[in-house]
């Protein structure tokens, strides 16, 4: 058996954002994906990195990468700056407006300190989802 690793794969599935030193933790910044998506990736006080989607569902404005970082109940949250709604950043959903979320996305470090940003929710570390393919 063999395990080819395919690096065109896995760079249409991962976005290099910046340097992990360049992140001061409790802020953050945007990413742009290459479908033009945008990411808040933050990195919290204990050095993990979270990153949920930029766009504030309730504002519907690209600015949950400026929001406060917090925790509520030992969770870590982002307070949008616009209405100051908390957003989960495990699970992207608002923890102030029952239905509404926010995607997130996966995170990881490379061995020379760069931040990736995974191109998808879908994609997780060492999983990517088979592609749908339509009945015919």
């Amino acid at each position: 058996m063999s395990l080819a690793f395919d690096l065109h794969r896995w760079s249409r599935d991962w976005t290099a954002a910046c340097r992990l030193d360049a992140l001061e933790p409790l802020r953050g910044v945007a990413v742009l994906l290459p479908d033009g998506a945008q990411v808040a990736l933050f990195r919290l006080a204990d050095d993990r990195l979270k990153a949920i989607g930029n766009i504030d569902p309730i504002g519907r404005a690209a600015v949950l990468s400026r929001g406060i970082v917090g925790d509520r109940h030992g969770f870590p949250v982002v307070h949008s700056p616009l209405k100051k709604q908390a957003f989960s950043l495990i699970d992207g959903r608002c923890l102030d407006a029952e239905g509404i979320s926010v995607p997130v996305y996966g995170t990881r470090i490379g061995l020379d300190g760069m931040v990736f940003v995974a191109n998808s929710p879908q994609v997780r570390f060492a999983y990517r989802p088979a592609p749908i393919v339509a009945d015919r």
